[in-house]
């Protein structure tokens, strides 16, 4: 057997203190070496005068090789110990004039310091360092932030005071055995979370800080329950084939749970769910809100449905009573919204704006319906217009940052089934330039090529990218979310990846991510260290759980009984504060929330925030927070006939009737939006832009209309123009529309 090789049969003495203890919090671990009759403490040959490591790590005991061992044993069996009086004390107070020597564990007894740092120091009870009271500061007595027994303001061997907290006290075996646990990364003040300032006091008066990963880092599995999510449908009458257990993600079938309790779910087919970000409450939940009465949240909760739905500060939908009018031309009343100006329509003898007043007047009866708008209506309305405002800031910002896209191309080859991997490859291309004209190259299932001369695919890219990063382990939270700590992700440096997708999307004409949290948002703007985060933003239903108790005590018996409960989590957050009254839990709540949304992933949010430095939009975003706030924060605005009757152009021919024309697009927007069309507003864009939303930055060229004696509409994406046929009826106008765009569409999609 090897001369280095351990084992446990027999239990020896240690031959420097000659004790058989094995106990490693207090004398490190003990080594046995059958071969060489040898056993011994670590810290008993860390602490020893006459001993170095000469050897590497894995030579001998740490790097303190066999001989030396040897003749150090050689070397202390001529001292004898001040305390015990026996022979073999190693130890001598480092002290010029102190003649003291001892053993390891009678140094310990007798109240020595050992100083695991630099060249090991050691200090007899006469000459240890002290600490000192203030002057001015009065003795009393304070809670222990670790044990939370009282301790009195007296600087002792067994009780210590925080150097960077006024009032912090503990006992010296307290911190001993947390810096065990925490180790060299996570021992840190339990009050103010210091840790340079902290540590260094700390090792002067001899607490030892191994230099390890936490233990709760160490233990395998350890978290592995956390990443358990429910997925089960529980609606009475499952719809699902393939049973209960079935979640598909990124379709009908996928399992969204209650967003209350996170234990109930439902497909989103079995709810009738027409997205994922549409919030979703079980029976027992809804039941509980109902005998409540609180009414309240249940309004608030309407409202952000309603925003969802994104109305246009008029009635969204006909009362029920009420038979819904056509929109056609002849005879209709524009009961979804009254246009505050006429549409865009440029002459094409002149390009210069011209009113639809100039064209003879149709028939068509216009209703004002601003009297019957309620009160949460014309807040929702102000709203939108100023999220329009700040959208439009925006596009020209992101115009002037896409002058710095020059002509040469970059061809990004992206495969339908693995957009992560492929996008990841492509980006960190040693060719890859961010200035670079982007050029994507789908392939599909058949290995065929789906390339950028079909308008589009570029925004269906970072469409699809986007939605993936907001789906990947890289961010945590129902619809409005921040940033997670996911280890692998960290090393693989994919949060850089991640923020840097998000700038080239922004500047390349692609969507805006729409799902950051206000908290994540303010971090990239204001910095970390100036955001207060909410409990709303911690997605650890446990630990959610915890703070909210601690919120919600009554009293102070309750608190600390509630602490009690949740120390281990405390004491693993840094966050042990001494509570003394009531009011000190409003600072532990904030401390908690700060360690758990922002201290817990600081490293994954500089390596984002750097990502997100590419191009210059990060300090784009930190000089106007208010408009990149409504598209990083705020999903797109959905298509309404409105917003389509303002995004296109109207061109004037003079070899078309113009009124007719404008009257008939106008009727189909209408149409479209009411659901009286076959076709979609989404259909519209894309078959005429290759878009499924409008990109912040918007369309270059801008998007128009024209009118033409043509049979069927014609999309020139390459120009985002919509030709369209003039017809004598517009029901005919109306089914030439709907058949051509969704058998294009069909086409294109097979």
């Amino acid at each position: 057997m090897n001369e280095n090789s351990i084992s446990n049969v027999q239990n020896p003495p240690c031959v420097l203190c000659q004790r058989t203890d094995d106990c490693p919090e207090k004398y490190g671990e003990k080594r046995i070496y059958e071969t060489c009759n040898l056993a011994v403490h670590y810290y008993c040959l860390l602490m020893s005068s006459g001993i170095w490591q000469r050897g590497e790590e894995d030579e001998g005991f740490y790097g303190f090789l066999i001989n030396d061992i040897r003749k150090e044993v050689n070397r202390a069996a001529k001292l004898k110990c001040n305390i015990c009086k026996k022979k073999g004390a190693s130890i001598g107070c480092v002290m010029p004039k102190c003649k003291r020597s001892y053993h390891f564990p009678c140094g310990v007894q007798r109240e020595c310091i050992f100083q695991f740092m630099e060249d090991f120091r050691s200090y007899c009870w006469d000459h240890r360092p002290v600490q000192k009271l203030p002057p001015g500061e009065s003795r009393g007595s304070s809670q222990c932030t670790i044990c939370l027994e009282f301790v009195e303001h007296l600087p002792q061997y067994n009780i210590l005071k925080s150097p960077c907290c006024k009032n912090a006290w503990f006992h010296r075996d307290c911190l001993q055995y947390q810096a065990l646990s925490a180790g060299v990364f996570f021992f840190r003040c339990t009050v103010c979370n210091n840790k340079d300032k902290f540590q260094k006091e700390m090792l002067r008066l001899g607490i030892h800080i191994p230099e390890k990963d936490a233990s709760w880092e160490l233990e395998e599995n350890a978290y592995q329950d956390l990443l358990q999510c429910y997925e089960h449908c529980d609606i009475r009458r499952c719809l699902c084939r393939n049973g209960r257990d079935y979640n598909e993600p990124d379709s009908e079938w996928e399992i969204k749970r209650c967003q209350y309790c996170g234990s109930r779910g439902t497909h989103l087919a079995c709810s009738s769910i027409q997205s994922w970000e549409q919030n979703w409450e079980c029976s027992e939940c809804r039941s509980i809100f109902a005998k409540s009465g609180n009414y309240q949240n249940q309004q608030k909760r309407s409202l952000a449905t309603s925003e969802k739905i994104e109305g246009n500060g008029c009635l969204d939908e006909p009362s029920p009573k009420c038979p819904r009018q056509s929109p056609g031309p002849q005879h209709s009343f524009l009961l979804r919204f009254t246009p505050s100006r006429s549409p865009k329509v440029l002459c094409q003898n002149n390009l210069t704006p011209c009113s639809r007043l100039d064209h003879p007047a149709s028939n068509r009866m216009v209703m004002s319906i601003s009297p019957l708008i309620s009160s949460s209506s014309r807040i929702q309305s102000v709203r939108k217009k100023q999220l329009r405002m700040q959208r439009k800031e925006v596009s020209n910002i992101l115009n002037e940052l896409r002058l710095q896209i020059n002509a040469k191309t970059t061809r990004l080859n992206i495969n339908v089934d693995d957009i992560w991997s492929s996008a990841l490859k492509g980006f960190r291309g040693r060719n890859f330039n961010p200035a670079s004209t982007i050029e994507i190259n789908f392939t599909n299932l058949k290995g065929r090529l789906k390339t950028d001369t079909i308008c589009g695919s570029k925004h269906d890219f970072f469409q699809l990218l986007m939605l993936h990063l907001q789906n990947s382990s890289l961010f945590e939270g129902s619809s409005l979310k921040n940033l997670s700590l996911d280890s692998q992700a960290l090393k693989e440096n994919l949060y850089y990846e991640a923020g840097k997708m998000i700038a080239v999307s922004l500047v390349h004409g692609g969507p805006a991510p729409g799902f950051f949290s206000k908290t994540l948002f303010n971090c990239l703007v204001y910095g970390p260290e100036n955001v207060k985060p909410t409990v709303e933003d911690v997605t650890d239903v446990d630990v959610a759980q915890t703070i909210k108790m601690i919120k919600s005590s009554k009293t102070l018996a309750n608190l600390k009984s509630t602490i009690s409960e949740c120390y281990d989590y405390l004491t693993a957050a840094g966050c042990v504060r001494p509570v003394m009254t009531l009011y000190d839990k409003n600072a532990l709540v904030n401390d908690l929330l700060i360690y758990q949304v922002i201290k817990r992933i600081i490293s994954p949010f500089e390596s984002f925030k750097q990502g997100l430095k590419t191009l210059g939009v990060l300090e784009k975003i930190q000089i106007h927070p208010d408009a990149f706030s409504s598209i990083l924060c705020h999903k797109p605005e959905r298509l309404s006939a409105e917003l389509l009757g303002d995004l296109f152009t109207i061109h004037c021919s003079s070899h078309v009737n113009n009124a007719k024309g404008i009257d008939y697009w106008m009727g189909y927007l209408q149409d479209v939006e009411c659901g009286e069309s076959a076709a979609t507003l989404e259909d519209i864009l894309v078959f005429a832009t290759g878009n499924t939303s409008i990109p912040p930055i918007g369309f270059e060229p801008k998007p128009s209309v024209k009118f033409l004696n043509i049979k069927f509409p014609v999309g020139k994406r390459h120009l985002n123009c919509l030709e369209i046929p003039i017809t004598k009826e517009y029901e005919k106008f109306k089914n030439t529309m709907d058949f051509t765009i969704k058998r294009t569409l069909r086409l294109e999609r097979e």
